[in-house]
């Protein structure tokens, strides 16, 4: 007992030399409930192709919390998350909890260059998203290690390796390498990531799945009234299904084999800019396109394209009105059209008046069709849905 409590007082003063305790508590979360047409709550369909406004259908919730232990030069900081998602039906919901993150990332290890930072553990690495579709774009997270910003020139070079999954046949990775902060013209960034899938096959097995890769360019356009960036993205194998079919983000690779002749490709522009004093808005424009999509039965081409606009209106330096519109249609590897579209309109209240201000609270009235499916009863149907949502990050 006398050498735990030993441990114990040494571990709790070598914090108190290093830290104020100023533990940094950060998250996210999104909650609601709807009525729609169909007797169903809320509906999500479509929503990284039509957007997430008035279209969602779970809650969901990231806790985190954070350390910065400073000693010198050095700065060591310890991340943790848990995140839970549930469907909101009832007050007392079981649910799996996820330990989304558990990292440590060392800034000021190497002395000639401050800002590069080693980490290891378990974290949401670099992900890169739109908000207004709750899409990931670039989304490599996971467990694994790297070395984030080394300072090459004026860019900066980030390079990982991250278990992607495991099963009797073996395991699989994902390397991940960017640089970024590549000068272009006035206000305008490049940065370049490749994420590449590899597995590794236990004795006397062997995987069908095919290597991967996932080739991504951002040109970032600052602007005098916001933002806009232009992505490019080219997959082969399971990563051309991710890029073309499914609005995948890099992770959740198939390994079956089905996916090995597949390349797929997505052109992505989105941005948000003031227009005039009251008025700001996001959008989202998408292409997506495939060839030898092995996926849900079809061996064959595909392609889709994606419309979504988010304008809102400020009344005042608290309460908005938001509206959104979205369409997504295309044809899948099968040879089958499909589309949907949605309009949604809420009256919102939020901490601030910019696009970004949340926490907000907001009812909002959306409809929504599946032009080629039967999501809503027969082929063509729609249903409206009324609800009221809260989201905030912090």
């Amino acid at each position: 007992m006398k050498k735990v409590s030993a441990i114990a007082a040494a571990v709790a003063a070598t914090l108190a030399a290093g830290s104020a305790f100023a533990v940094d508590f950060n998250g996210y979360f999104r909650a609601g409930t709807g009525i729609s047409g169909n007797g169903e709550a809320d509906v999500s369909f479509m929503k990284n192709g039509i957007g997430r406004l008035g279209n969602e259908n779970d809650n969901y919730y990231e806790i985190g919390l954070a350390e910065d232990l400073k000693t010198g030069d050095q700065t060591w900081r310890i991340e943790s998350m848990i995140a839970q998602g549930n469907d909101g039906a009832a007050g007392w919901e079981d649910g799996d909890f996820n330990v989304a993150q558990f990292a440590v990332k060392a800034k000021g290890l190497i002395a000639s260059d401050k800002d590069a930072t080693m980490w290891a553990g378990k974290t949401y690495y670099q992900r890169k998203d739109i908000h207004i579709t709750d899409f990931y774009f670039l989304n490599t997270s996971g467990t694994g290690g790297g070395i984030e910003n080394l300072s090459v020139g004026n860019q900066k070079l980030s390079l990982a390796l991250i278990q992607d999954g495991e099963d009797d046949n073996g395991s699989g990775y994902i390397f991940d390498a960017r640089l970024a902060n590549i000068g272009l013209w006035e206000n305008a960034t490049l940065e370049l990531a490749a994420a590449y899938n590899f597995s590794t096959e236990k004795d006397d097995k062997t995987i069908d799945g095919d290597d991967g890769i996932l080739a991504t360019a951002i040109v970032h356009q600052g602007l005098s009234n916001g933002f806009n960036q232009t992505v490019l993205q080219y997959g082969t194998a399971g990563y051309g299904v991710q890029a073309a079919n499914f609005w995948g983000a890099g992770a959740y690779y198939d390994r079956s084999g089905l996916q090995n002749d597949a390349t797929g490709y997505r052109l992505i522009n989105w941005g948000v800019m003031n227009l005039g004093e009251s008025w700001e808005m996001g959008h989202q424009l998408a292409y997506l396109a495939g060839s030898d999509i092995g996926y849900t039965g079809g061996q064959g081409d595909s392609d889709q394209f994606s419309v979504v606009v988010r304008p809102m209106y400020k009344w005042n330096d608290t309460m908005r009105t938001v509206f959104e519109a979205g369409y997504n249609a295309g044809e899948n590897e099968k040879g089958e059209d499909f589309g949907g579209h949605k309009f949604t309109v809420a009256q919102a209240w939020a901490m601030g008046d910019s696009f970004w201000a949340r926490p907000e609270l907001r009812v909002y009235g959306s409809y929504i069709t599946d032009e080629e499916g039967t999501t809503f009863g027969d082929k063509g149907d729609s249903d409206f849905v009324f609800g009221i949502q809260a989201e905030a990050w912090w």
